[in-house]
């Protein structure tokens, strides 16, 4: 029997990637079900609400680079039975077929992510209540002609929530299958509603608002207007294709080497970067984001979502199609998820990838030489797009020839919108006649596990200093800079401030240039607003890590999230508060960072009814990573009315430079820069 079950368990063992942090395989997912269907605990009601790579730590990974054995593939997995709520956390084995780990929820912490199974249920069960329907009613209105709109809940400490799964819903009215519901708030009503228990368990009624008549339906001909006319075509081609190759999630590109993986809470995953074959970040990814609503209305004061933490954004991404979202030579990547059943599905097109001419790299003309050079820059975009509701949010990855990193989030959609209450109401916009958009905040937590030039380094606090007039210092115009190290995680929390020019340094603490200077990499943030609630609110305490733009922590691999493993319904202090309340050393170690960047949305008339996409990025650059400009030995550019001649004319008499290709810090060896080769649509 012994040989006949092992037998068996071989044959349901799916084949493991080549890398042991490669994304989970439709053939692992279907495994991962397996091994829960045939847990006692399972029944017909029980549904996936997450399933995951569980990564190895760091130091097996590097130990398997060495020739260390393969680390064990492992899935995480997180099941909710709808009935009971029993909610289990899971670790399980892809090579035995058997569970490592369960935790077991009790509510009290948090509760699993919010499903759409759950999402579904709450137009049933407040359709059904005799209160929602009679609230309706005294707004001339029925069931049958709102949408309802289900959200989280977050965590107000009322006794009749705890250890419950809870939504709260507003109705909007909806006057044919085509037309946009946001124009139509049925402002001054919600649902509080108990989902397992499938009963409202709280209505609150607040009379006196108008439902908005206005139009949203900015698909609708009539309402855009005659097409304009004059705008010619833009086509992007690279006859010889692309110049970055993607191997499985292995992707390599001038002098970058890294690779990619796409998980169903965080979407994209940037994983071991290396520039000139030195390591710069181990793993990059947006670990949590939350949407902060400013109106304290009665029944507005809790809208505060956290779109990766609740609702798990990665498994809302988008199937770009070529042409629309993605133009010029493009490869596509599908991201394979599980569905609620536990299932593999295949998001299509779910990443993107191309280059783009982003102007001149390096441009000099020099009066004295007639040297006149200049060098073209590029950029590799990788990326992906998400709709969460009402928001549509895209979430860019910059890698540049000069060993540039950006992120850049990108948002575009329809506002969250309200019944304007009229009389310069301090908390919202009016954007069309009686519609309202309340403000809100859009803050997005990156994960930056750091290596910039190893495991060893330290983040250092710049700010540019004014220098007063003294006797070193005459005539008052010196200037200079102030550097902080961050020495532990409990006052590693740090906000950006535009006055002083502020930027941390990830430095390593180990090696230097041929000058002496450690060997970096500098964070620009952008100085916009950090979380606005009060510190005392609910939402200040959940979002904890919005509080400050800068937390640094030791690396911990369970430490992946920014607000905890288990978001919704969370009474708050979890995630960054807990990862520095041990407040490790900072100096010389191996280091996450964790930068908040966002935006701050006052809503305008020009954001009704679809918004212009708006921005918020932040950017890593290298700080005397290199010995010189990494970029020299980029190609001048050439074509009809720019020759690469002209450029090779002017530096007539120079022959080799000795070392011309030698960026890297001591210790480090020479790097190969020759071409890679094309690669075409996928």
């Amino acid at each position: 029997m012994t040989d006949t079950l092992t037998a068996d368990l071989a044959a349901a063992t799916p084949a493991a990637p080549a890398h042991p942090l490669a994304s989970l395989t439709a053939a692992e997912i279907e495994a991962v079900r397996a091994i829960v269907l045939d847990l006692p605990t399972t029944t017909d009601r029980t549904r996936f609400a997450y399933v995951g790579l569980e990564e190895p730590a760091k130091g097996e990974i590097l130990a398997w680079e060495q020739g260390g054995p393969a680390p064990e593939r492992r899935a995480r997995v997180q099941l909710l039975d709808m009935t009971t709520t029993r909610s289990s956390d899971l670790v399980v084995s892809l090579g035995s077929g058997s569970v490592v780990s369960e935790h077991v929820l009790d509510g009290t912490a948090g509760q699993l992510p919010i499903l759409d199974a759950e999402f579904e249920e709450v137009g049933l069960i407040a359709g059904a209540d005799p209160e929602w329907v009679a609230a309706l009613a005294a707004r001339g209105l029925s069931v049958d002609d709102v949408v309802l709109v289900p959200l989280s809940a977050g965590h107000y400490g009322y006794g009749d929530e705890e250890g419950k799964r809870i939504l709260r819903t507003f109705a909007f009215q909806q006057f044919h299958p085509k037309d946009h519901p946001w124009a139509h708030p049925v402002d001054g009503l919600t649902a509080y509603i108990d989902v397992a228990a499938r009963k409202v368990i709280r209505i609150v009624d607040t009379p006196g608002f108008e439902i908005p008549q206005t139009s949203g339906n900015f698909d609708d001909p009539a309402l855009q207007g005659p097409p304009l006319e004059g705008l010619k075509p833009i086509e992007i081609t690279q006859p010889e294709g692309a110049s970055f190759t993607v191997d499985d999630e292995h992707v390599t590109w001038g002098d970058w080497d890294l690779r990619i993986g796409f998980d169903t809470r965080e979407g994209l995953i940037l994983r071991q970067l290396q520039f000139q074959g030195r390591p710069v970040m181990y793993r990059g990814s947006i670990s949590e984001m939350v949407v902060p609503y400013a109106d304290p209305a009665p029944n507005r004061f809790w809208q505060n979502y956290f779109d990766t933490g609740e609702y798990l954004f990665g498994r809302y991404t988008n199937e770009l199609e070529l042409g629309c979202d993605c133009v010029g030579d493009i490869t596509y990547v599908d991201a394979v998820l599980s569905d609620e059943l536990g299932s593999p599905r295949t998001v299509r097109n779910a990443v993107c990838m191309h280059e783009e001419d982003f102007g001149s790299l390096w441009k000099h003309t020099d009066l004295f030489t007639g040297s006149n050079e200049v060098r073209r820059q590029r950029r590799l975009v990788i990326s992906f797009f998400t709709t969460v509701g009402n928001y549509d949010y895209g979430f860019f990855w910059y890698l540049y020839l000069d060993g540039t990193i950006e992120c850049e989030a990108k948002l575009t959609g329809i506002l969250f919108t309200s019944s304007y209450p009229g009389e310069d109401y301090p908390y919202a916009s009016q954007v069309a006649p009686g519609l309202g958009a309340p403000y809100h905040q859009h803050l997005f937590s990156a994960r930056l596990d750091m290596t910039v030039d190893g495991q060893a380094n330290v983040v250092n606090e710049i700010d540019a200093v004014r220098v007063p007039i003294s006797e070193g210092n005459p005539a008052g115009n010196a200037f200079t800079k102030k550097v902080t190290p961050i020495v532990s995680e409990a006052v590693s929390g740090r906000v950006a401030d535009g006055s002083v020019g502020r930027v941390w340094q990830i430095a390593s603490t180990e090696k230097t240039t041929s000058l002496g200077q450690p060997t970096s990499y500098v964070l620009f943030p952008e100085a916009h607003p950090i979380l606005l609630a009060d510190d005392a609110s609910s939402i200040a305490s959940r979002a904890a890590f919005a509080t400050k733009n800068l937390f640094v922590t030791k690396y911990d691999p369970a430490e992946r999230y920014a607000a905890g493993d288990f978001v919704n319904q969370h009474p708050g202090g979890g995630g960054i508060p807990e990862f520095i309340a041990g407040d490790e050393p900072l100096v010389g170690e191996d280091l996450v960072v964790w930068h908040t960047f966002g935006l701050t949305h006052f809503p305008r008339n020009e954001d009704w009814p679809v918004m212009p996409m708006d921005y918020a990025k932040f950017t890593l650059k290298p700080y005397n990573f290199f010995e010189r400009n990494p970029a020299l030995h980029i190609p001048a550019p050439v074509s009809d009315h720019c020759s690469a001649g002209t450029a090779a004319a002017h530096a007539g008499g120079y022959g080799p430079v000795a070392g011309a290709h030698d960026h890297g810090a001591h210790d480090h060896g020479a790097h190969d820069h020759g071409a890679h080769g094309h690669h075409g649509h996928h």
